[in-house]
């Protein structure tokens, strides 16, 4: 690991400051790591756990020098989805077989491929995330009796309705204590983590005043331990992990995805820039040890690392020492968690939601109105109504539709007629007044990526045009930046169509990938490399020499054959004089 420029010049002021916003970060994860464990449908120490073991990993092996790595929101409904499937055990193989997925994909250098996932689809699946999440703690708040916990959205809106009238005034009141104080802590004491003070305060009006009425960590989940428990292997056999390959593929994708969108907004705040291959294998080997003591499955945490930039971090010792407090204080007050209401953990979770939510751009892509409304819309109500699994598949097959289907209407071919008011309109071949283009020469503008999505407009534009087989054709292909085997095998078909009737078809300015796309399959070979220009007038030039001199049937007032200024005019300045009827008339082909 090249880490020589992150502790460059590193010094007892900067570990100062890593110190302390670890410190701060490391006091902001620990309501979170148990919350987020607690939605997650296992105990709250396994959460506490994630953060300590994955939030050290992911800040030494992980290519962001400010990231802050834990359980987070966005695993919610995927974690709590694969517990009731297939149980907390086998959700440590599925986070241990995520973890060497990550590991391989930032081996193979596949981080880059990350960021081509359309901000639609992201935005889509985060939304509808935060309202799962965000809906997933009415039942909590409420203090709401005997509610069962199902897979699916619709069941739980049901479950909650149908339990109402259990609702418990005590737990609405301490839930309500511990939502004012993280609303209000920010605008009085800006540097005090919320979600911390709204548990201590809720907590000590429900030890005082509500000591039995409502639910607590330690009444329903036990007390939780003071230390990490001991290393243990999961059951790897061969018949398990293949039976979870699938919910270990989500946790992999989803935990790519957010923790180099975190890294990305890391760079954005603290001037850095992440390696995303880097930061898969970090993210992978954390995510392989972590189920070994317990822990759920983690990722970058985008809020926490910005609160880790906003409070001074110089260096991934600030990750370090957020782990490291976040034990310290599971050795030293777990005992006292045992009394935190869950009524108190419904509104840090509910806030939570709120702000991972995305509403500002969720608006903005709505009133945009394009096809990637379409996807965003479908996206989030797939994410909510189903799950993300196929909220992320359709979404994502929708985007690359839409894409092909744009792409293909940016293609665009013309043919270049002499009465044009264009570069080419002194390409006047024949003297006759009728607006009508050389029935000899024929050349076409094309502009545009010449692929799957557009490549059977090209060719139906080009023969729909063509009223008779020229003897020369000119493509101009300045504009086509890009050419996949489709295009080529009907520029191929074009070519031959051209050939078998007696004609030769020319290449003004093809770029590079086309060029080396026409040359792997064979048709730069066949087309003639001698039929290839930089420039069109060279090409018009060439065409010039290639006609057969013969009286052109479109241009009956005079013979090519009897123009006398034909071989001496100098190349891009043909003068060609028509003899007949119409006697001495010029005519320029220039460009």
């Amino acid at each position: 690991m090249r880490w020589s420029g992150r502790y460059a010049g590193y010094n007892a002021n900067t570990l100062r400051k890593d110190l302390i916003s670890g410190l701060i970060v490391g006091i902001i994860a620990i309501p979170l790591g148990m919350a987020f464990a607690i939605a997650s449908g296992v105990k709250p120490e396994y959460g506490i756990y994630t953060t300590v073991v994955a939030g050290i990993l992911i800040s030494l092996l992980g290519g962001s020098r400010f990231q802050i790595g834990g359980p987070t929101g966005a695993f919610i409904p995927i974690l709590f989805a694969i517990v009731m499937q297939y149980g907390y055990e086998n959700l440590l193989v599925a986070g241990f077989m995520a973890g060497v997925l990550l590991l391989l994909m930032g081996v193979f250098r596949l981080g880059a491929l990350m960021k081509f996932i359309p901000r639609s689809v992201t935005i889509g699946f985060t939304a509808g995330i935060a309202v799962t999440i965000f809906a997933g703690q009415i039942a909590s708040f409420l203090g709401l009796r005997d509610v069962a916990k199902h897979e699916h959205f619709i069941d739980n809106m049901k479950e909650i309705g149908l339990r109402l009238p259990s609702w418990n005034p005590a737990a609405v009141i301490v839930a309500g204590i511990c939502l004012a104080a993280i609303l209000l802590t920010p605008r009085f004491f800006p540097k005090v983590p919320g979600s911390l003070v709204g548990l201590v305060v809720s907590t000590v009006a429900g030890v005082l005043f509500f000591k039995g009425d409502v639910a607590t960590i330690g009444s329903t989940y036990g007390a939780i331990p003071s230390s990490l428990p001991a290393l243990k292997l999961p059951d790897f056999s061969l018949d398990n992990m293949l039976n979870l390959w699938q919910p270990a593929f989500i946790i992999a994708m989803l935990g790519g995805i957010e923790s180099l969108l975190s890294a990305v907004v890391a760079d954005g705040m603290g001037g850095d820039r992440h390696n995303s291959n880097r930061e898969l294998i970090g993210q992978g080997i954390a995510n392989m040890v972590t189920p070994l003591f317990g822990g759920i499955p983690a990722t970058g945490a985008i809020a926490r690392t910005a609160t880790n930039i906003r409070n001074g971090a110089v260096s991934p010792l600030s990750g370090v020492f957020h782990g490291l407090t976040v034990l310290l204080v599971l050795m030293l007050f777990a005992p006292y968690a045992s009394h935190i209401p869950l009524a108190s953990m419904a509104p840090v979770l509910m806030v939570v939601a709120w702000n991972m939510s995305e509403r500002k751009e969720f608006a903005h892509v709505l009133r945009v109105r394009t096809g990637d409304s379409l996807v965003l819309v479908i996206t989030f109500l797939l994410t909510v109504f189903t799950d993300l699994t196929l909220a992320v598949e359709i979404g994502l097959g929708l985007a690359a539709i839409l894409f092909v289907k744009r792409m293909s209407e940016l293609l665009t071919v013309a043919k270049v007629l002499p009465d044009q008011d264009n570069k080419y309109s002194k390409v006047r071949p024949h003297v006759v007044t009728d607006a009508h283009d050389c029935p000899q020469i024929s050349m076409f503008t094309v502009e545009g990526a010449l692929f799957f999505g557009a490549a059977k407009h090209f060719e139906n534009t080009i023969m729909q045009t063509m009223h008779r087989k020229p003897k020369v054709m000119i493509l101009l292909m300045k504009k086509v930046p890009f050419m996949d085997i489709t295009g080529e095998r009907n520029l191929s078909a074009l070519v031959r169509y051209v050939s078998a009737a007696g004609g030769t078809v020319l290449l003004s300015g093809v770029q590079k990938q086309p060029l080396d796309m026409m040359a792997s399959t064979g048709l730069l070979a066949k087309l003639g490399e001698q039929h290839l220009f930089e420039h069109t007038g060279d090409a018009i030039d060439y065409s010039l020499t290639r006609l057969d001199m013969e009286r052109c049937a479109g241009c009956k007032h005079f013979a090519f054959r009897e123009c006398a200024q034909f071989s001496g005019a100098p190349a891009g300045q043909r003068s060609f004089v028509a003899k007949g009827a119409a006697a001495k008339q010029k005519v320029e082909l220039g460009v």
